[in-house]
């Protein structure tokens, strides 16, 4: 458990006494009885309890006259490629006086936690430090995309190598497809809920974070469209790669077809005289043999100079 106070504090569960009246700025994990308690002592609703535990929660806004209740999503490189991104969610139970910041994996709660230490002020109030850790999560959110943009630069540009290799890149593109299209659907939902917490905030204090919000907007908003244009060049992507496996096929059947074209005469030569019919007139010529031999020689050459005036081979 982490304590924001006049400077960050990493306490064990017993050790915090949580006050009401007292502004509290707590991060720890969904599963902390101690907070699911205190939570269940000031009147925070079961169901309540219910949603922030439940891993497979969407993103929502939920309020009453003593609590605010925000689930939002924090993307997380899966360990299967570095292109898939899976989701897992983000609690945040506002009080009055407390921000309570919960999420599944203690990782998540130190990188989250890291970067609100170089921004947290202890005259920060509790509307702005919500801003201020959904700002924080749209950057990431923003990171990953930047990291995925990088890595379909890297692709686009191995399409064209000679080492490719067709089936890691194909699945590259799969995973960053599906990551991307999550990232658009779920920043969406989030740019909703932004609003639902801006619009229920007081006139006063709205207009006091009227700019951070409409900064957090314009993120979660450039979010969106780039997580979209970059599913599109995923698409582009695939049909660059398909584009060129099948015209490196087409070269292929082209190099075959070449060979064949230069063996076809010399076949049906051959054909010819391995027919048994009894008076052939070369048969009794002694330099037949030679003859057919550079008879074939000279189609062969003259169908290979032309084949390489085509460009065939």
């Amino acid at each position: 458990m982490y304590l924001f106070s006049d400077r960050l504090y990493r306490k064990d569960e017993d050790e915090i006494v949580l006050d009401a009246e007292k502004k509290q700025v707590i991060f720890t994990t969904i599963r902390n009885e101690t907070i699911i308690n205190w939570l269940l002592e000031q009147g925070f609703h079961e169901t309540f309890i219910e949603d922030i535990q439940n891993e497979d929660q969407s993103i929502a806004y939920e309020h009453n006259d003593r609590f605010k209740l925000i689930i939002l999503k924090h993307f997380v490189q899966d360990e299967e490629d570095e292109m898939l991104y899976r989701d897992e969610n983000i609690v945040i139970i506002i009080t009055e006086m407390t921000f309570i910041f919960l999420a599944h994996d203690i990782k998540t709660i130190k990188e989250i936690i890291a970067k609100l230490y170089k921004r947290y002020k202890q005259t920060d109030s509790i509307p702005y430090i919500t801003y201020t850790v959904i700002d924080i999560l749209a950057d990431h959110t923003l990171h990953i995309i930047d990291h995925i943009d990088d890595k379909l630069e890297e692709i686009e540009d191995h399409i064209f190598a000679e080492n490719l290799n067709e089936e890691e890149v194909q699945k590259s593109l799969y995973f960053a497809r599906r990551s991307l299209n999550r990232i658009a659907k779920l920043s969406v939902q989030s740019n909703d809920i932004v609003n639902k917490i801006y619009n229920n905030y007081p006139s006063q204090m709205r207009q006091k974070l009227q700019y951070e919000f409409i900064d957090l907007k314009e993120h979660l908003s450039f979010t969106i469209n780039e997580s979209k244009a970059y599913l599109d060049r995923t698409g582009y992507l695939q049909n660059l790669l398909m584009g060129f496996l099948s015209n490196r096929m087409n070269k292929a059947m082209q190099r075959l077809a070449a060979i064949s074209l230069i063996f076809l005469p010399l076949t049906f030569i051959v054909g010819n005289y391995g027919m048994n019919f009894k008076f052939m007139p070369e048969l009794d010529w002694k330099y037949g043999y030679l003859a057919v031999w550079g008879i074939n020689i000279v189609i062969a050459w003259l169908i290979f100079r032309w084949l390489k005036k085509q460009k065939w081979i």
